[in-house]
């Protein structure tokens, strides 16, 4: 839904908007569902940067209040909890409702300082090829009114990582010692990021990858929130909506096992028992292959099954057949279900 104004356009709402400031506020009852007086600046319009609304969506009271504070205070947040939980949805979601652009960034090993920062290009100008300096993805941003995200904090490389601490103070300036420059950032420039854990490295064996974060750096993040998976109601009423061919009675049970089952295989694997888990995106992958199949059994297959290691597979049809009251077939073919 579009963020609701409070008042109409003052002069100085008006000078905010053609400085790519937020020029209305919101309310966060209204926009968000969430019992609070809050009211949070946003943008009267969208750009091509702002994420796209997803009405389904339902937010975590204290995650959203987290990320709504980076976005009217200047807060470095930070949210952290198990993968499959929403973590870099819930900010977009948040910025979608806000009008606010948004851009992700996924940290992965390949992601260099050269590519945060920018570098020297050859580029064809007036026929003629020339060296030229191109921005890289922190400069733009941190000249912008956007929301900046980086996905897998926890699995950046160490050079990556000291660029972005240079800005994580809240008057935080990028300095490119290549241009002679000092970038100060824009006022509505904000900065969050996701990580499955938080700085320590990985302790649990669950998140190969993930890396000790210095901790100079992580005292620099203002707010750091957990996130963990909705409740099974919640979680259910969120598959209905994105496959309405479930909006029945006989539907919605069928999905409440499938969200059960899901539960199991995430508590399973917080214990270390397997080590592929059932995400609410998995679930609605799941409802939707069942419209393609109309075979509960094929649909778990091709949607979560085969990801999973063989020696886990017996656990996960344990599961299987506790949650949809049928056995599932662990050979090369399937039978229908039933």
């Amino acid at each position: 839904m579009p963020p609701k104004a409070t008042a109409a356009k003052t002069p100085s709402a008006i000078a905010n908007d053609e400085k790519g400031l937020p020029d209305i506020t919101v309310s966060v009852r209204q926009t968000f569902g969430i019992d609070s007086d809050l009211q949070v600046p946003a943008f009267s319009s969208n750009g091509e940067h702002v994420p796209d609304v997803d009405e389904a969506y339902r937010f975590d009271h204290d995650t959203t209040l987290a990320i709504l504070a980076g976005f009217s205070h200047n807060r470095r947040v930070l949210v952290q909890g198990y993968h499959g939980t929403g973590k870099s949805t819930h900010i977009e979601q948040v910025a979608a409702r806000l009008n606010w652009p948004c851009i992700r960034v996924n940290l992965d090993s390949h992601i260099s300082r050269i590519d945060l920062i920018g570098k020297d290009a050859i580029v064809l100008k007036d026929g003629q090829q020339i060296t030229e300096y191109r921005e890289g993805l922190l400069p733009w941003a941190l000249q912008h009114a956007c929301a900046l995200v980086f996905d897998e904090y926890d699995a950046g490389r160490p050079d990556v990582m000291f660029v972005i601490q240079r800005v994580l103070e809240v008057e935080g300036k990028l300095t490119l010692l290549d241009q002679n420059r000092v970038i100060h950032p824009h006022p509505a420039f904000r900065l969050f990021a996701t990580a499955n854990t938080v700085g320590l490295g990985d302790t649990t064996g669950l998140y190969h990858g993930t890396q000790q974060i210095n901790q100079g750096q992580m005292d620099r993040w203002n707010i750091v929130a957990t996130l963990n998976y909705l409740p099974e109601d919640e979680e259910t009423e969120i598959v209905v909506a994105k496959v309405p061919t479930f909006a029945t009675d006989k539907g919605r049970k069928q999905i409440a096992s499938m969200v059960t089952l899901a539960n199991l295989t995430r508590q399973s694997f917080m214990q270390g028992d397997i080590s592929t888990v059932m995400s609410p995106r998995t679930v609605i992958t799941w409802a939707e292959n069942m419209d393609i199949f109309h075979d509960m059994a094929i649909a778990f297959r091709l949607s979560f099954l085969n990801k999973c290691d063989e020696a886990e597979r017996p656990a996960i049809a344990e599961f299987y057949q506790r949650c949809m009251n049928e056995e599932l077939p662990l050979g090369t073919t399937l039978t229908k279900s039933h």
